[in-house]
């Protein structure tokens, strides 16, 4: 059977400064800094009432909220990251856990209790990304 789904995807980004331990990551091993361009993609099988997935200002906004725990941070001084590498597909992970969170507490509205899951995208460059996707 095939699944088919409706989406919208908003975007923001984050600047964020951490290190990684182990040999893989050569020099990224040393403490430097990342921009990242960040979509959210948020989808349900059927439109809500209203004819839409999510209200898209009320998922910018949160999506805005989300990244603004995480901006300008030195993501190695955060207690929630110690010990851990916050390689681009763990921050994808943490980003869609947290809006999958805001979405159960009601933030994005009655209506985005239907959506079906959410899917993170973290643009490390204009030729490479990460990204993770969940189901609600």
């Amino acid at each position: 059977m095939e699944v088919t789904l409706f989406s919208i995807t908003v975007r923001d980004h984050v600047m964020v400064a951490h290190s990684f331990r182990g040999e893989v990551f050569g020099p990224a091993q040393r403490l430097h800094g990342a921009t990242f361009v960040v979509d959210a993609r948020f989808s349900r099988a059927e439109l809500d009432s209203d004819n839409i997935v999510v209200d898209i200002g009320l998922a910018t906004e949160e999506l805005g909220k989300v990244l603004a725990d995480l901006n300008y941070r030195n993501l190695d001084d955060e207690p929630a990251f110690a010990g851990v590498n916050t390689s681009t597909e763990f921050l994808a992970k943490v980003i869609a856990d947290r809006l999958a969170d805001r979405v159960h507490a009601g933030a994005l509205g009655e209506g985005a209790r239907g959506l079906a899951g959410i899917e993170v995208t973290l643009h490390e460059s204009h030729v490479a990304w990460a990204s993770y996707e969940r189901s609600l």
